[in-house]
């Protein structure tokens, strides 16, 4: 058998991880917002955490904050993708996602648990594991994607797998209702993967 497909296929899988990374360089956020984008919330956390407004230990807090800032960037907002204004993307963080995913896993806790109690109660179980299509491509919003799938009763991810550019997720599930891929990802994500691209690529 020749080695000519083999060998295309993986030239493929380079020029795609190329191409996929150069987009991913030249879309990344200046080092300036990325560092005000992790002091803001740990300046948050500093006051929660303190619990004193004065002057002083505000600007204590913001100091230190800064600091840690300065050298943690790359690590809270590596794959933050969102153009606009540094404080517009404060604003839509704080008051639209934030608010919209936890509102998004709000409900799908609620029917995912209703649904597993109806399962439970009429012993309507039928597992599986089911391949599923995301197309997230950062390692952190696959991964915030992939708690979130977790964190929802009767689903439990497996494992990912990223191949040729393209990103799969492997998914136990309790109520394997179809083994179509596309319909399986649209009723086990929902509306998690779109709130994700609008702030990871």
């Amino acid at each position: 058998m020749s080695r000519i497909p083999f060998y295309l296929k993986e030239r493929l899988e380079n020029l795609r991880e190329r191409v996929l990374h150069e987009r991913f360089e030249a879309s990344k956020l200046p080092v300036w917002e990325r560092i005000i984008l992790t002091w803001a919330p740990l300046l948050a956390f500093w006051v929660v955490i303190s619990a004193n407004l004065e002057p002083r230990n505000l600007f204590l807090g913001a100091t230190v904050t800064l600091i840690i800032a300065s050298f943690m960037r790359d690590m809270l907002t590596e794959d933050i993708r969102r153009t606009g204004h540094v404080l517009e993307k404060l604003l839509y963080f704080t008051f639209l996602y934030l608010p919209q995913y936890l509102i998004i896993m709000a409900f799908r806790l609620i029917e995912s648990n209703l649904k597993v109690a109806k399962n439970v109660i009429f012993l309507d179980i039928h597992p599986g594991i089911v391949k599923i299509k995301t197309d997230l491509h950062s390692d952190t919003g696959v991964t915030i994607l992939a708690n979130s799938i977790t964190l929802t009763p009767g689903t439990l991810t497996l494992d990912v797998s990223k191949k040729l550019g393209e990103t799969y997720l492997y998914v136990h599930w309790i109520d394997l209702e179809t083994l179509n891929r596309e319909k399986a990802g649209e009723k086990i994500k929902g509306d998690i993967e779109e709130w994700l691209k609008k702030v990871f690529w």
